[in-house]
């Protein structure tokens, strides 16, 4: 079967190899300016072959090359995760400043959470393929939270495909979004004592 990607994977590969690079580059500035990294880690991937035909097919529309490069916007992707909540803005703002790339879509779920608890920050990116000697231009979504975020949305992920046999289905709702509430507290508690030590840093 043909690829759904058609002959583009080594350009969304490079596409994906310059997204990451860009993201060290801000890392190195921001640890030299701060005296530490405002990133825990950074995870990219292309979605698979089965991935993206199976949201092709929830979304009814076509399995081919032009609905995962044009129409769906997330064959390339990026997760970012930060210790601090203003670190997430902080590498927003820095991603938004990419020469070879503009922001297409942002959705802040940190400020504005999802109904049941989900926070993170999403951004689609426009990537010039131009500026990059590419053939076409490339769309990839960056997602950016916290390590309590994370760790939220994969253990709700893990609960999510797992069956109930109690039936207690809004109760499990209302826990998962008590868990968020506590590690978004958690989150800035944490965020107001950096903010202290920074504080207490600075000379008089």
């Amino acid at each position: 079967m043909e690829s759904i990607y058609g002959d583009h994977l080594p350009e969304m590969n490079k596409v994906m190899s310059c997204l990451e690079d860009s993201v060290t580059e801000i890392r190195g500035q921001l640890k030299k300016k701060y005296g530490s990294d405002p990133v825990e880690h950074c995870l990219a991937r292309i979605k698979s072959e089965e991935s993206m035909r199976e949201k092709c097919r929830r979304r009814e529309i076509p399995e081919n090359e032009d609905s995962a490069l044009n129409v769906l916007t997330d064959a390339i992707g990026l997760r970012v995760i930060c210790a601090f909540v203003e670190d997430v803005y902080t590498i927003c703002d820095d991603l938004k400043a990419l020469s070879y790339a503009e922001v297409v879509k942002e959705k802040d779920y940190i400020r504005h959470a999802k109904p049941n608890g989900y926070r993170s920050y999403h951004m689609i990116l426009k990537v010039s393929g131009g500026k990059l000697g590419l053939s076409r231009d490339y769309f990839a979504e960056f997602q950016l939270r916290t390590i309590s975020m994370d760790t939220w949305a994969a253990l709700e992920h893990h609960l999510k495909y797992k069956k109930n046999p109690s039936g207690n289905t809004e109760l499990l709702i209302r826990e998962l979004k008590r868990c968020a509430d506590e590690l978004a507290a958690t989150d800035m508690s944490m965020q107001t004592l950096r903010n202290m030590i920074y504080r207490d840093e600075l000379p008089e």
